[in-house]
């Protein structure tokens, strides 16, 4: 004895990813970074930039954190 077919659940695959994808709401009109106290962002983002040798030697000379440093500085020069 075969069942009839369930009418409530979809078989085909393109109903199926419509069915579960529905649900998700649309995003935000609001920044995604999640900002700490004073408007820096949480995240970090890796990116690769060419500088002067000797702007990178001058951050260097004091050691561990120049790429925190020269973060610092950018924010600085960029007002935020």
């Amino acid at each position: 004895m075969t069942r009839p077919p369930n009418r409530y659940r979809p078989t085909d695959a393109l109903s199926v990813a419509e069915a579960v994808f529905k649900p998700a709401t649309a995003p935000a009109d609001e920044t995604v970074r999640a900002q700490r106290k004073g408007g820096i962002p949480v995240s970090k983002e890796l990116v690769s930039i060419k500088l002067d040798s000797d702007l990178v030697a001058h951050f260097q000379e004091d050691g561990p954190g120049w790429q925190e440093r020269i973060n610092d500085v950018l924010r600085r020069a960029t007002g935020l």
